[in-house]
């Protein structure tokens, strides 16, 4: 290691070699060790000391282009980031792991075209790592925008229309609504209608999917009305299928905020509930439980959620194929059905 007449400084090459790593393993520890197993963040430190590396921070910084940080990107109304439970439950999730890795977490929220635009180049020049995004519509513009400038990205929920280009981590959704389906009917309903999510998303078309699956030969387009997972969709899509089809005598809904609608508009047409309409929800957020009556809903498995999708989106980052995660979900029984 001679260099001038004397010892020449240690480079990542030297302390990949001593570390029995690769140079890029070497350059994301020196760079937070964000994205390395502890078992070769040990032997890098080790093999750091062992070589007298020492690096300047700011050199590193342009030479590996490293934000340090990841955004948590909602594609929503603003109104629904306080409105839906769902979304501050994994914010914090997100928040919690990449704590572990010592990063911050970047909330957007991108509901109008002006917004998405000023996300978009926010996120492309440079800013962030990466994209936790946690809501996605079929063809979203602002997904095609990041996957052309090739930022990483991970999606909540099947990012409809980018299977295979875009990894994602998302619950069960046809699985579960099934098993709503067959509770309802196991509670002897035999009028089941839905309320569904947006048709441009994942948990609106995969939820529909799995209550049509269940149902059958007994499905009937009649009992389908759509909602847009906010309390009023809910309300008004109750209202919509109890002036059609009076006999419901139960209903799966695809968001327990749109349950809380449901439940309200039931209220004011003297259903009783579980009595005369049994009603099921999806998601198990706090909302669930406070309800009256309390309701039984699909629990979404929201912190194992968002953990992955951090761990996936290291990989991303790191170069590696997208992946895809499905966690199952739970049926919680409550007094709504």
């Amino acid at each position: 290691m001679e260099h001038s007449g004397g010892r020449r400084r240690p480079t990542i090459k030297d302390v990949a070699a001593v570390a029995g790593v690769s140079r890029g393993t070497v350059s994301r520890v020196l760079n937070g060790g964000h994205w390395v197993s502890p078992e070769a963040l040990t032997a890098v430190q080790a093999a750091i000391r062992s070589t007298g590396y020492a690096a300047n921070r700011h050199a590193r910084s342009l030479v590996t282009g490293r934000a340090n940080s990841v955004a948590f990107l909602l594609t929503e109304p603003t109104q629904l980031l306080f409105e839906d439970p769902n979304f501050s439950v994994l914010l914090r999730g997100a928040a919690d792991a990449l704590a572990k890795r010592d990063m911050p977490l970047l909330l957007m929220v991108a509901g109008t075209a002006e917004e998405r635009r000023r996300v978009t180049d926010y996120v492309t020049a440079g800013h962030v790592d990466g994209v936790l995004l946690i809501s996605s519509h079929a063809e979203d513009p602002v997904v095609a925008s990041l996957l052309r400038e090739q930022v990483p990205v991970v999606a909540c929920g099947t990012p409809l229309g980018y299977e295979g280009k875009v990894g994602y981590v998302a619950a069960d959704d046809i699985a579960g609504a099934r098993e709503m389906v067959r509770h309802l009917r196991d509670t002897g309903r035999r009028h089941i209608a839905t309320i569904t999510g947006p048709l441009d998303t994942p948990g609106g078309v995969q939820r529909l999917q799995g209550y049509r699956d269940e149902l059958g030969a007994d499905y009937d387009e009649g009992l389908v009305a759509h909602g847009d997972y906010s309390r009023l969709g809910g309300q008004r899509a109750m209202a919509e299928l109890l002036a059609a089809r009076p006999e419901i005598d139960g209903v799966f809904v695809a968001s327990d905020l749109m349950a809380a609608g449901a439940l309200a508009t039931l209220a004011t047409h003297d259903r009783r509930v579980p009595e005369d309409v049994a009603v099921g929800g999806f998601d198990d957020s706090w909302l669930a439980a406070t309800l009256v009556p309390a309701l039984t809903t699909m629990r979404q498995p929201f912190e194992r959620i968002s953990s992955e999708m951090v761990r996936v989106l290291g990989e991303v980052i790191n170069g590696e194929q997208p992946a895809t995660v499905i966690l199952p979900t739970t049926l919680v029984r409550r007094d709504s059905t």
